[in-house]
């Protein structure tokens, strides 16, 4: 099976680097954020439920669980909002820097959730991230709304994610995706309905526009989704984490080539980007290995 382990290894990288470049469409795409996800989460869960469908999968859930779903979607929809309102407000380099802060986040909210205690070396590292953080808000000063968005952003995916780890043991990771998008879409369609903002209008876009959207729904959310579920039946957690973290390293490279001079930033910054990147990147390692060491230990 190395075979089959180094082509779905290439195919994890491939999905990361589609990850990276939704930033820069987001930077393409010249509608403003609200429709923008609106659109795309629509359209990814119909793309998302082709795919159920053909598969015949369970789409009949109690009220109890289809809430979780709703509280999910409406979570990851506002994670999408901040995301590319950062875009927006600042450029892909930035947010992504910025996003790069989820597994910070993740650290501190996983106690509350689980009722763990606290890990000494996460509060170390959390502190670590804070500095690069401090260099990337000191040095870019013009683009403040865009960091604090940003970081919103940040925050809500790591709650996306502690959510998604409970309901991914019970159901099936297609079905919760298509809800969450459902649902996402339903929350963001009564805010659209609730300002009087359906109109004609509001689909009179470019061609481009919409090129780019539908690239974004169907490649860069149903299918990358679905494909990385797939590649995590061949390869460890572990692995499948830490080349996540490329995620923003792909995408500010990304951003440099084809967006161009709106993406080159201060020295500073990148000194920030790289002790947030290298820092959480670190964090998964010691937790990986203190796992393994566990393990091995002997029941008492």
């Amino acid at each position: 099976m190395p075979n089959a382990k180094l082509l779905n290894s290439l195919h994890l990288h491939g999905i990361v680097f589609i990850w990276g470049f939704t930033a820069v469409l987001g930077a393409l795409i010249s509608i403003d954020a609200i429709p923008l996800v609106w659109i795309r989460m629509l359209l990814a869960s119909g793309f998302i439920l082709l795919f159920v469908l053909l598969k015949k999968e369970k789409l009949r859930f109690s009220v109890k669980t289809l809430s979780r779903f709703f509280l999910a979607g409406f979570i990851i929809a506002l994670h999408w909002l901040c995301f590319f309102g950062a875009i927006k407000e600042s450029n892909v380099s930035v947010t992504l820097a910025i996003m790069s802060t989820g597994a910070f986040f993740a650290s501190l909210l996983e106690p509350l959730f689980y009722r763990r205690k606290i890990i000494g070396y996460e509060v170390f590292f959390g502190i670590i991230v804070i500095s690069g953080l401090y260099l990337i808000f000191n040095v870019e000063t013009d683009y403040i709304w865009g960091i604090g968005l940003a970081l919103a952003s940040s925050f809500l995916g790591a709650v996306f994610t502690i959510i998604n780890g409970a309901l991914v043991v019970k159901h099936k990771a297609s079905v919760i995706s298509l809800y969450e998008l459902f649902f996402g879409g339903l929350c963001i369609t009564a805010y659209l309905a609730f300002q009087g903002k359906i109109t004609s209008e509001l689909f009179q876009l470019s061609t481009n526009d919409w090129l780019l959207l539908l690239l974004l729904a169907s490649v860069c959310t149903a299918y990358a989704f679905l494909a990385s579920v797939h590649v995590m039946k061949w390869i460890s957690p572990y692995t499948v984490m830490l080349t996540v973290n490329l995620e923003p390293v792909y995408g500010i490279i990304l951003a440099l080539l084809i967006l161009g001079d709106s993406e080159h930033m201060k020295t500073e910054f990148y000194y920030g980007a790289v002790i947030i990147i290298v820092t959480v990147i670190a964090n998964g390692i010691i937790k990986n290995r203190l796992q393994r060491k566990k393990r091995r230990l002997p029941n008492t």
